[in-house]
């Protein structure tokens, strides 16, 4: 089922009569909160013909992004090479690959990225709706765009097992990941807290419509995703990803304890998304859409 805000009021969709209904429930406007009731509960609350949902469906509490793709990871450490290395550095790598074909040791994740699912926390405040333009921040020249999977935890759990970690799972959205690449880049090799904190904070984007998880779940590993740029289709992929119910249990078992309104986002949706800034580069004005199996598009 799939739900959102419009005018500040929850919304549902009736797939029997293709229109948007109004979620009459008296006890709460919260969509999460609606999710963690469940879609037949929901189901039954809709009332009267409604407008399509706008702007975020909620303001997450928190929101963590996971990296989770190998070749996601050394993609990207290929591509900031290529565009901001300096010329003995690009060649280096690539004499390296040529006689051992293996990227250099260090484009390649660090030891506890094989140990259990890494994760940064990303600006929950800095998430813009659909639709809106992005502050085009004056720190960077080259921005980036990731496509990512947004899951929306709808129950507090606290060292879980992986099936206690879907059963928190109340919704996924797409979510987009900009990104200043080369303010990462510098951070990346001068700053003191790595490059994920000023160059993945200034703003994040969210999809209106939040999908149930009953919907999505039973195909979660067949999802896929497109990103179109001023109307070109710039990347698009489908990919084999590990067990959801793993991946909850790591960041609910060790060291946090995520409650109901986190966002959870895999940012490996789409293979070319991580480097596609250094295909072709984004300008002010671009205009950029993501859209995923999942039944939701950004």
């Amino acid at each position: 089922m799939k739900l959102g805000l419009s005018r500040g009021h929850p919304v549902g969709f009736d797939e029997r009569r293709c229109v948007w209904r109004r979620i009459d429930d008296p006890r709460t406007r919260d969509i999460p909160v609606l999710l963690g009731a469940g879609p037949e509960v929901v189901s039954s609350l809709l009332g009267s013909v409604g407008e399509p949902p706008t702007g975020l469906p909620s303001q997450p509490g928190s929101l963590r992004a996971f990296g989770l793709w190998e070749a996601h990871m050394i993609g990207a450490a290929k591509g900031m090479v290529h565009r901001f290395g300096s010329a003995p550095l690009r060649a280096l790598a690539k004499t390296y690959e040529t006689v051992t074909r293996s990227v250099l040791p260090a484009m390649r994740p660090r030891r506890n990225y094989y140990r259990f699912p890494q994760y940064c926390m990303g600006n929950h405040r800095s998430l813009i709706a659909d639709g809106e333009e992005v502050p085009w921040p004056s720190f960077s020249e080259v921005l980036d765009f990731e496509l990512e999977i947004g899951v929306v935890i709808s129950k507090q759990v606290r060292d879980c097992t992986p099936d206690e970690g879907l059963a928190a799972v109340g919704g996924f959205c797409v979510v987009n990941d900009w990104t200043a690449r080369d303010k990462q880049w510098d951070d990346i090799r001068n700053g003191t807290f790595g490059g994920v904190v000023k160059a993945k904070t200034f703003a994040n984007a969210m999809s209106p419509v939040v999908v149930t998880a009953d919907e999505i779940l039973p195909r979660f590993t067949q999802l896929s995703g497109r990103v179109r740029v001023n109307g070109e289709v710039w990347c698009e992929g489908r990919l084999p990803l590990p067990p959801l119910g793993l991946v909850l249990q790591s960041p609910m078992r060790r060291w946090a304890r995520p409650s109901i309104r986190e966002i959870f986002c895999r940012r490996e949706h789409c293979p070319a998304a991580a480097v596609s800034n250094f295909a072709g580069s984004l300008r002010p004005g671009t205009r950029c859409n993501w859209k995923s199996t999942a039944s939701a598009c950004l």
